[in-house]
């Protein structure tokens, strides 16, 4: 069996990014139900060097965008971070999750073993797309689905494992 970029990655930044979705709106009732300003939520962090709620979700979906676009040969479309309430966040993930859908596995799977070059901060990094997807986008984008799911678990929404994996 053949080691498949697209499914590999598309499916899986589709069903985290919906799961994070669902998350958000648990996260919205937890506000009304509680009284809670939204904004409270989203500017919470973890630690104060980390990034708020609000930039996990932005980087979550930055790293899904991108990292689907590199590995299909392709520049992503450039998305700001304007978002400012939840909504506005489900929003952005609908909108990556509609411009992933674009990418076709035949156009991701023919990427496999050719180079991308990236932006790694202020320099530039060369890898396979394999090893791309596999060493770079993969892990940053669980690492901020997995940070965003903390900030709320930690701020007390009841959400699980079930919930992290994005099972409907």
């Amino acid at each position: 069996m053949t080691f498949s970029l697209y499914h590999a990655s598309i499916p899986v930044f589709q069903r985290q990014l919906n799961g994070l979705s669902d998350i958000l709106d648990k996260a919205m009732i937890y506000c009304t139900d509680r009284k809670i300003d939204q904004v409270a939520l989203l500017h919470d962090r973890l630690y104060p060097d980390m990034f708020p709620l609000q930039m996990q979700v932005q980087q979550a979906c930055n790293h899904a965008l991108r990292g689907s676009f590199r590995i299909a040969g392709a520049e992503a479309p450039a998305m700001e971070n304007t978002e400012a309430s939840f909504a506005d966040l489900k929003a952005r993930i609908a909108k990556v999750l509609e411009l992933i859908k674009t990418l076709k596995p035949e156009t991701v799977d023919a990427m496999a073993g050719k180079e991308i070059t990236f932006p790694a901060g202020q320099r530039q990094m060369t890898l396979t797309a394999d090893d791309y997807l596999l060493h770079s986008a993969m892990p940053n984008f669980y690492f901020h689905v997995t940070t965003a799911y903390n900030i709320l678990r930690h701020n007390g929404l009841e959400i699980g494992k079930r919930d992290f994996m994005g099972t409907r």
